[in-house]
């Protein structure tokens, strides 16, 4: 049987475009092997899910700025190369797939140095520090955006982003459902997220009153963020986390508020949902987001509000305005062709593994 090892960690959006390559890796035959950190939220998605054996190695972040990490984390990524090494000799994989994150690093370089072909993925209008560290192990980097294939150079390729098939199978009246929502009125999903989105959740908070007399509200707000005060209100539905239910809250939301990581927005945009894009500042990113927004929102398919503008104020009117040209934003994607880049992903990655 035909193996392959799939890689990423660090956020689920290193995470997620594994899991959709799952289904048609299992039609082609394909065994399916998972290398991730021993603690990152990779292990808890993977970890007994699609038969898929999860293996943890060593790994280590390597940061733009000062930290005393910077001194030890260097020798966490030279054991996870040695770790990687032993795994991939064991497993024989015939093609490497790595979606990101720094766990990533030692496990492609450990592919290259056994002569595995490895396919990498970039979501990113720009690549990320451990793409970038990759690419020069990689067999082919495929991109979401135009502008990180070109600076891939001959190894870059757009395919565009994977988008999980079941967020294609939501049902709006079942998301409604879900949420106790009547229709007829207007649904405003609000993805908050963990430390990441506090900003979002506290401005949400503080808007509440005003949002629910005009919207009912969706709002996903991180595992360690719901707030009991708010389980009863009439017109408004938080979550958690959302897994199974996430497809159909998605079909059934007028308008979608997030950050601008772009597998999300490439998943909200294939289902052409009006966005207002919330990017993460620069002060806490390298301003990937930024990028990403700008990008949708110059092609018209999303609006942007900046962080720093961030107010009960800015984010009512965002809202407002966006669900105003919510036709528009739709028909612009529509016109686009925005959709899935799963088969194009699929392919190059069967391609690889064809010419090991």
């Amino acid at each position: 049987m035909k193996t392959i090892v799939l890689t990423g960690g660090g956020t689920a959006g290193h995470v997620t475009p594994n899991l959709a390559l799952v289904p048609l890796l299992r039609e082609k035959g394909f065994r399916i092997h998972y290398i991730g950190s021993y603690d990152g939220m990779e292990k808890d998605i993977i970890s007994g899910r699609n038969n898929i054996q999860y293996h943890p190695i060593s790994s280590g972040k390597l940061r733009r700025y000062f930290d005393l990490k910077n001194f030890t984390d260097p020798f966490k990524i030279i054991l996870g190369f040695f770790q990687a090494i032993k795994l991939l000799k064991q497993i024989k994989p015939i093609v490497v797939f790595s979606k990101g994150g720094f766990v990533t690093v030692p496990v492609v370089i450990a592919a290259r140095t056994l002569k595995i072909p490895v396919v990498i993925h970039e979501s990113d209008y720009t690549s990320g520090l451990a793409n970038k560290i990759a690419l020069p192990f990689a067999t082919t980097m495929c991109t979401t955006f135009e502008n990180a294939a070109s600076a891939a150079g001959k190894k870059g390729i757009v395919t565009g982003s994977p988008v999980r098939p079941n967020i294609l199978e939501g049902d709006p009246e079942r998301g409604r459902i879900i949420c106790g929502f009547e229709k007829g009125r207007p649904v405003v999903l609000i993805i908050g997220g963990s430390t990441g989105a506090l900003a979002i959740n506290n401005c949400v908070d503080e808007a509440l009153k005003e949002l629910i007399a005009k919207y009912q509200i969706i709002h996903i707000r991180g595992i360690d963020n719901v707030k009991s005060s708010l389980q009863n209100l009439s017109g408004y539905r938080q979550f958690g986390y959302v897994n199974d239910e996430l497809p159909h809250l998605i079909a059934c939301a007028d308008v979608i508020v997030s950050r601008a990581g772009a597998n999300a927005i490439f998943e909200f945009s294939s289902l052409f949902k009006p966005m207002l894009l919330i990017p993460l500042p620069s002060s806490a990113s390298r301003g990937d987001q930024i990028h990403n927004a700008k990008y949708f929102e110059s092609h018209g398919y999303a609006q942007v509000l900046r962080q720093e503008f961030l107010s009960v104020t800015s984010l009512m009117d965002g809202i407002s305005e966006v669900y105003e040209r919510r036709f528009e934003l739709e028909t612009n994607m529509r016109k686009a062709g925005m959709g899935n880049g799963l088969q194009k992903l699929f392919d190059e990655i069967l391609k690889a593994a064809k010419n090991e």
